[in-house]
């Protein structure tokens, strides 16, 4: 059975850094694509950062390039979201996705095939 654990989240005031891990269990992951999204309170689930687990190949959403770096440790099994500079508009819950299946997105929701159960992210002013 395929399990992704978050951890990592966490208050933080603005300008400070949190690293957000998911160590997923169950199968092999290495033609999954990993990805991190967001949910804030009365908002759609939105994507953060994705990686290939195969190559290391990333993409992230314009909102956090350049402040976020997905990354992945193929021995534990665990994809990273270190998180650097942190603005009040970061606070959301943060989830974690792997797509097993041959679709093309990346960048929906429903693009994935299992999620952990998120791990909160609050940034203070």
């Amino acid at each position: 059975q395929v399990q992704l654990v978050e951890s990592g989240g966490g208050l933080v005031q603005a300008g400070g850094s949190l690293r957000l891990s998911c160590a997923a269990s169950g199968r092999t992951f290495s033609s999954a694509t990993m990805g991190w999204f967001r949910q804030a309170p009365g908002k759609e689930r939105e994507f953060v950062a994705v990686i290939r687990w195969k190559d290391g190949i990333t993409y992230y959403a314009d909102s956090v390039k350049g402040r976020f770096t997905i990354s992945r440790d193929n021995v534990v099994n665990t994809v990273f979201l270190q998180m650097n500079s942190l603005k009040p508009e970061d606070t959301a819950r943060y989830y974690c996705g792997a797509r097993v299946r041959l679709v093309a997105g990346v960048t929906k929701k429903d693009d994935y095939d299992y999620w952990g159960q998120g791990t909160q992210v609050t940034v203070s002013s």
